[in-house]
């Protein structure tokens, strides 16, 4: 006697995911990827420019004069001597409390300026180009982290919520979905061989 097995139906869509000819599984996309691209790239401008403008004093934080003018290249360009972290880690007008004490013990170090300097170059060509996203998310966080203890920690027209805070969650997110592989090149650097053997630079 022969027994009929009839096949299941199911009412839902299996997820398979897509699969190389070498066998690796193809990262699946992510809604909205293009949106957390352009906000990878605006994040990462956010972080060149904070370089460029100290580095140059462009006269946005730094080099503008008084009078309203501005000193391009002048003294306070950190290319001719100028301290890209004494001002804010002196007087940062939100500063209180035990954090006062600690960063302006911190300002005008010259490990920190560099640190600074290096990490803001670092952070943002990494965004915007979509190499190494993760871990310059990740690093644009500790920095957000960083202004908001050091300048907001209680911002001035909002109880919490300032936008070293909102930056940090955007930051979370782009790392988080893989920002880097939407108008950057994030695909093909998560495919070499050197991340490949250290995905934490993805």
């Amino acid at each position: 006697m022969t027994t009929q097995l009839e096949k299941e139906t199911f009412l839902y869509d299996a997820v398979v995911p897509e699969v190389k000819q070498n066998g690796s599984a193809v990262r699946p996309e992510v809604k909205a990827g293009k949106v957390w691209g352009l906000l990878r790239i605006a994040m990462g401008w956010t972080f060149l420019w904070a370089f460029l403008d100290k580095a140059f004093a462009l006269g946005f934080s730094t080099g503008r004069l008084e009078n309203g003018g501005i000193d391009f290249f002048g003294p306070a360009a950190w290319i001719n001597g100028g301290s890209p972290t004494e001002g804010v880690l002196t007087y940062a007008v939100h500063t209180k409390g035990f954090f006062e004490g600690f960063y302006q013990g911190l300002a005008g170090s010259t490990f920190i300026e560099w640190a600074y300097m290096l990490s803001m170059l670092a952070i943002g060509i990494g965004l915007i180009f979509g190499i190494g996203t993760r871990l310059a998310a990740i690093g644009g966080i500790l920095w957000m982290t960083i202004f908001y203890t050091a300048t907001a920690i209680w911002p001035e027209h909002n109880p919490f919520m300032d936008d070293h805070v909102v930056y940090a969650i955007v930051l979370g997110g782009i790392a988080y979905v893989g920002a880097g592989r939407y108008f950057g090149f994030g695909r093909w650097w998560e495919s070499t061989k050197l991340v490949k053997k250290l995905p934490v630079l993805k």
